[in-house]
């Protein structure tokens, strides 16, 4: 491999052994991948004939920022309402299910589990995915995934093989279908980028809003392995929004390849080249965690460490209720058609409230304040939950979910800006990957655990205040540890001394990865003293 200016290898200090070419392919790469990264950064800045410019799978390519792009968007949202909203669906065959399979609450309740627990936990292996077969045909496949997932549950016999079925391979899909899917809108959308992801960031509510109606239709009329057989047909409408979304083409470049992506070539003996591809492929799994997972800044970054960990604890009470709520209305004699309707109105008010708190939340004012804004919205979202232990009536359940839905769209909104103002932007993928690795094991275990407390207690009102005490709490662990912080590099500027920064560890291989999250450079990138002004691609 044709060595590059600005490389050393080891070979300049007389060392000739294998491994030194090991490394040396490996410092290439890595070198390489920075610049073009910078390169991309730099062109994101620029303009060109009144547009943006941002980069694609391969290559530079420019954003329309309109155009195609808007039916782009649209297949976004329907991308988004029929992967992320589908688990909070799974409670209006909760009690057919259990019926069916003569399973407790508890095993019943690992069905959603699962399902939202892989569709967070599977973004490395999406990641994968998108590299090697770009962001439209890695959408196709989680379609084909989870509506064969959906359409194989229906012939299920047994509680165990819904797990699969239902839980890994639906859930899977679900992973491949919305991650490529919001992260294509952020290369179509670069001047508009903050409006596009306020729009698409409805997807979920308009999935709330209508699939717990069309569930309960289908239920009443096929039952749940009829409902279940749709709903995998359905499911399969991903697969055109995948069409949809056809790659923009870079520029094409004359000239030799910039790299090869093989190692290069040994011609010494067997045991040597065993020896080189153990170092390669210890290379290549450091690169992998380095790039989708960020250990360094778990460690290093106090701000992330926290944030990390709150949000892991809040996961474990966040998503239960959506799970239990039309068990506990139909368990008190309510009608399923209502049941149906709360989460239907809870769609409704995300739908209303979404955009405009995106558009106000982005002004300069709240800059710096988005962590505190958030842990109070976390704090009224866990204390609502109290409210369902009043009463099982319609008016106070349907109390609940407006006010649960209204705090459910100021942290929807905000988790993930939160989290671009503890990192710096260049780590943001591989932090975000680490986030949700960590929030996938509580959001496995919480719906189970909930399960166990219905069978011990034979009532469902104690699920609500189980996940009030935990939402609520870690709404207050964040409001304090942040406000500590916050105190402490107050402190630390009044008597004259610089605040603590991070470790500047270094980033990941890859900085801003190829059809992985993506950002728009702004002002607050320059001073990280303020709060990042960063748009950001991705849904909650």
């Amino acid at each position: 491999m044709t060595q590059r200016n600005g490389i050393r290898g080891a070979s300049d200090c007389g060392l000739h052994s294998e491994a030194s070419k090991v490394f040396q392919w490996a410092d290439s790469m890595e070198h390489e991948k920075i610049q073009e990264a910078n390169d991309c950064e730099l062109e994101e800045r620029g303009q060109e004939g009144g547009h943006q410019v941002s980069m694609a799978v391969t290559g530079t390519v420019t954003a329309p920022d309109g155009g195609w792009g808007w039916m782009v968007l649209v297949a976004t949202i329907l991308v988004l309402a029929l992967t992320l909203a589908f688990p909070s669906c799974v409670g209006i065959f909760y009690t057919d299910l259990q019926n069916e399979f003569h399973a407790s609450n508890s095993e019943t309740s690992w069905v959603p589990s699962i399902m939202t627990s892989v569709l967070h936990a599977g973004g490395p292996f999406c990641s994968m995915l998108v590299e090697r077969l770009g962001c439209r045909a890695t959408i196709m496949l989680g379609g084909v995934l989870s509506g064969l997932g959906m359409a194989a549950s229906s012939f299920t016999q047994s509680i165990t093989e819904l797990y699969i079925t239902a839980g890994v391979i639906t859930g899977l899909g679900f992973c491949f279908s919305f991650q490529p899917a919001v992260t294509i809108l952020g290369f179509y959308f670069v001047r508009r980028r903050a409006f596009a992801n306020a729009m698409s960031s409805t997807g979920t509510a308009l999935g709330l809003c209508t699939l717990p109606v069309l569930g309960n239709y289908l239920h009443m009329e096929y039952g749940w392995r009829g409902s279940f057989l749709i709903l995998g047909a359905v499911l399969l409408n991903c697969c055109v929004c995948g069409a949809v979304m056809r790659p923009l083409q870079p520029k094409k470049h004359g000239g030799q390849p910039l790299m090869n992506h093989g190692p290069p070539p040994l011609d010494e003996d067997s045991d040597s080249k065993k020896k080189g591809r153990v170092k390669t492929i210890c290379s290549s799994l450091l690169i992998f965690f380095s790039k989708h997972m960020a250990f360094n800044q778990f460690f290093n970054n106090l701000r992330y460490r926290l944030y990390s960990i709150g949000i892991t604890w809040m996961m474990l009470g966040f998503v239960v209720p959506l799970v239990y709520l039309v068990p506990y209305a139909t368990a008190n004699d309510m009608e399923p058609s209502q049941a149906a309707y709360l989460l239907s109105i809870l769609g409704i008010v995300n739908i209303v409230v979404r955009p405009p708190i995106g558009i106000i939340f982005n002004l300069p004012w709240f800059k710096g304040r988005h962590v505190y804004v958030f842990a109070a919205a976390l704090l009224v979202n866990g204390l609502s939950n109290s409210i369902c232990c009043i009463g099982p009536s319609f008016p106070v359940l349907l109390a609940y979910v407006v006010i649960y839905g209204l705090s459910m769209s100021v942290v929807g909104s905000l988790m993930f800006t939160v989290l671009m103002d503890v990192v710096e932007m260049s780590c943001f993928p591989s932090a975000l990957g680490l986030l949700a690795i960590m929030e996938s094991v509580t959001l496995l275990i919480g719906p189970p655990l909930a399960g166990i407390l219905v069978d011990k207690t034979g009532q469902y009102f104690h699920v609500f205040f189980a996940c009030s005490a935990v939402v609520a709490s870690s709404a207050v662990f964040l409001m304090v540890s942040f406000g500590w912080l916050d105190k402490k590099e107050r402190m630390m500027l009044n008597q004259g001394e610089p605040p603590a920064a991070p470790d500047p560890a270094r980033p990941g291989i890859d900085v801003v990865p190829g059809c992985q999250y993506s950002s728009v450079p702004t002002e607050g990138d320059k001073d990280k003293a303020s709060a990042n002004g960063a748009e950001y691609i991705t849904s909650v």
